[in-house]
């Protein structure tokens, strides 16, 4: 079975500043590739090329198929298959919570109102967000946020979930409960490419983790080789300093 994404050769830079180099990535359906690496080092970059919300310098993206990098693919299509969440949230402060879950479902896909508001209180009240569906983003806690936009993601029934840094913005004592959710739709199969700084989550959760350095992907491999016996000694020294 072919993978569901690949990437080849890709490569990104900001004027003078490269970010991404020659960069490949190959993701299987249920895999789960935790990036992890300093900040500066590419992983958001990725991510967002990914999804097309950057345009990319040179390479080849294919996602379930298709061509992706090819500028004449309608991007917002793409993104109805391709869900994101982000570390600052971005919910629609003037929606209530449930607005915000079912304005992708709704407006992209044509799912009437009553269906796209039945999955999207299934989904909250799965992730403990029940009672605040008719609240507005300012009203809710910072962790409550963060899975609200996760839902929001989930409600579009995403082929590959992305997330970047969604735990950076959390107080520690939220964190878990996000990552709480990850964990169960990483056990229910969803294909997810994720950013992460949460090493213990990476460890237990990823069928495969990348280390980016200098926006390459220096090291990659199974969890338990990564953290137990990293090959490169960039890696070793990165691992060193956050564990």
């Amino acid at each position: 079975m072919s993978a569901l994404l690949t990437v080849e050769g890709l490569r990104k830079s900001y004027g003078e500043k490269v970010v991404l180099d020659d960069v490949s990535l190959s993701v299987d359906q249920h895999d789960v590739i935790c990036l992890i690496g300093s900040s500066g080092s590419g992983k958001s970059t990725l991510l967002r090329c990914l999804n097309l919300l950057e345009d990319i310098d040179d390479g080849i993206i294919t996602f379930d198929g298709q061509e992706i990098s090819d500028p004449r693919v309608d991007a917002r299509a793409l993104r109805s298959r391709i869900g994101m969440v982000f570390q600052a949230y971005n919910l629609f402060p003037h929606l209530t919570v449930l607005e915000n879950c079912t304005l992708a479902p709704r407006k992209v896909h044509g799912v009437r109102r009553p269906e796209a508001e039945e999955r999207a209180r299934e989904l909250l009240a799965r992730f403990g967000l029940a009672d605040q569906a008719a609240k507005h983003p300012d009203q809710l806690s910072g962790g409550q946020q963060q899975r609200a936009a996760l839902v929001r993601a989930l409600c579009t029934n995403p082929t590959l979930l992305l997330l970047d840094e969604i735990t950076a913005a959390l107080d520690p004592e939220l964190v878990g409960e996000v990552l709480e959710i990850v964990r169960a739709e990483a056990s229910a199969g969803m294909t997810m490419v994720l950013a992460t700084h949460e090493m213990a989550f990476a460890r237990d959760v990823a069928t495969s983790v990348c280390f980016l350095h200098e926006g390459r992907i220096l090291e990659q491999g199974p969890p338990s080789q990564i953290f137990t016996d990293p090959r490169e000694e960039r890696t070793r020294q990165f691992l060193a300093r956050v564990l």
